[in-house]
């Protein structure tokens, strides 16, 4: 049986660029299954199966049963493919495209490339090269379901150092009270 890969976009907007170029690449490969979500969109594919959208349980399944991931450069996507330790393409929407109100997903894919698992099509002619090499990619370490000892003990120096801070700063008096 071959391989498959599982294309999201969520459920919030469609990304016709992502879907129609996952689509020309699927028809060069009948040999890799490609399914794919994606969401209200006005590109329906011709070469992948495909639905709108999945109840949670059914994307799961579908993660699950992936060989990779491909998506937008969501946190969401990017959280779910590692918390699998699924390979993952991203492609971030683009603001001067009105694919989005600005250009946060182009900073998530520079800051999450470097990543082992993660690959990144910063345009729809990187796709099919990326998908290319998707399947033979690191899988990357799973992702905890718990914050990291590092962030933990980032975050206890913090308030511990706030703390002493805050110990010389007195509340305001109440102004109907007269000093001593």
């Amino acid at each position: 049986m071959g391989s498959t890969i599982f294309a999201t976009v969520g459920a919030q907007m469609g990304f016709d660029r992502l879907i129609s170029a996952v689509d020309a690449w699927a028809k060069q490969h009948p040999e890799t299954t490609v399914f794919a979500q994606i969401g209200p969109g006005s590109y329906e594919p011709r070469s992948m199966e495909w639905t709108r959208l999945l109840e949670p349980a059914a994307f799961r399944m579908r993660v699950e049963t992936a060989d990779a991931l491909v998506g937008h450069a969501g946190m969401g996507t990017i959280i779910t493919a590692l918390q699998h330790a699924k390979p993952v393409l991203i492609m971030p929407r683009r603001g001067d495209r009105q694919e989005t109100r600005n250009d946060h997903q182009v900073a998530t894919a520079d800051r999450f490339g470097s990543k082992p698992g993660v690959l990144v099509a910063m345009d729809e002619g990187d796709i099919a090269r990326k998908l290319d090499t998707i399947l033979s990619a690191d899988r990357p370490d799973p992702l905890g379901n718990t914050a990291s000892t590092q962030l933990v003990e980032t975050i206890r120096r913090f308030i511990h150092s706030a703390g002493a801070d805050a110990a010389s700063v007195r509340p305001p008096s109440d102004s109907t009270e007269t000093d001593p």
